[in-house]
């Protein structure tokens, strides 16, 4: 889905949240594993609060006033010739994904345990790759759709934000040093998304579930893509819009791959 312009519909109005702190930005051990998966310095997280009330079936709508925002604009950067720079450009439109967001635990990950992935003590299981040396089984199924293990995680889960959150971490950035053992993947993708994602408990069924909208998304100059980058060429460069549609809170999750920082 794409949009152009707020035309007549609500306008949006963005204010900064410098108080909004992220735990997994400040957390050693994570901060860690980000310089260790060379997504260190390129995995960013920015908070703003907004004005009117969000629905879903806007969501192209509230991106393009997100992106076209001064206020947004003026503390947005991107990545150029490997530098940090303003966001600069105008944005002309933008195409925007409905990311499915229902998880309230890591029992997605459950069968990864016992189907071959993994051995007893949680090690990953090393193959053979014609191109990639030091490759396992656990990026074999998160990758290809021949292996013998991708079915264990069903084509609707793969799509929920919690699986493509892991994803991101197990691929890391240009020189990941990939984990022997998946719990660094699992704590880490936990870690992360109770960071993000709002929930609620129904007072009478006592259930927790998410109350978060997710939002897959890129902003085009003219006809091409301008911000995170480019994802056709690199599925490691992305963008997410995660929504609070309660607290009118919310937060751009972006990651531009290439090499990360080697300290922090």
């Amino acid at each position: 889905m794409a949009a152009e312009g707020c035309g007549f519909e609500k306008t949006f109005t963005f204010t900064s949240l410098p108080s909004r702190k992220f735990t997994f930005l400040q957390d050693r051990e994570t901060l860690s594993f980000l310089m260790k998966w060379s997504m260190l310095g390129r995995l960013s997280a920015q908070a703003f609060s907004f004005d009117q009330s969000f629905f879903p079936y806007n969501s192209e709508n509230f991106a393009h006033c997100f992106f076209t925002d001064s206020n947004v604009v003026s503390i947005l950067k991107k990545v150029e010739t490997k530098a940090w720079v303003p966001f600069g450009k105008t944005v002309k439109s933008v195409k925007v994904e409905v990311v499915s967001c229902s998880k309230v635990s890591v029992d997605l990950f459950d069968p990864i345990y016992s189907c071959g992935i993994l051995r007893p003590s949680g090690q990953i299981v090393k193959c053979f790759h014609e191109v990639y040396p030091d490759y396992d089984e656990l990026r074999q199924m998160l990758l290809d759709e021949e292996s013998e293990h991708y079915p264990v995680i069903t084509p609707e889960e793969r799509q929920e934000f919690l699986f493509r959150l892991f994803k991101h971490l197990c691929l890391g950035g240009e020189l990941c040093q990939y984990e022997e053992t998946i719990e660094p993947y699992i704590h880490t993708t936990k870690q992360i998304y109770k960071d993000l994602i709002s929930v609620q408990k129904d007072r009478e069924t006592k259930k927790i579930s998410v109350v978060t909208t997710v939002l897959k998304v890129s902003a085009f100059d003219e006809s091409e893509p301008y911000f995170p980058g480019r994802p056709e060429e690199e599925e490691q460069t992305f963008a997410y819009l995660i929504v609070d549609p309660f607290k009118r809170h919310v937060i751009l999750m972006y990651h531009i791959y290439g090499i990360g920082d080697f300290s922090f």
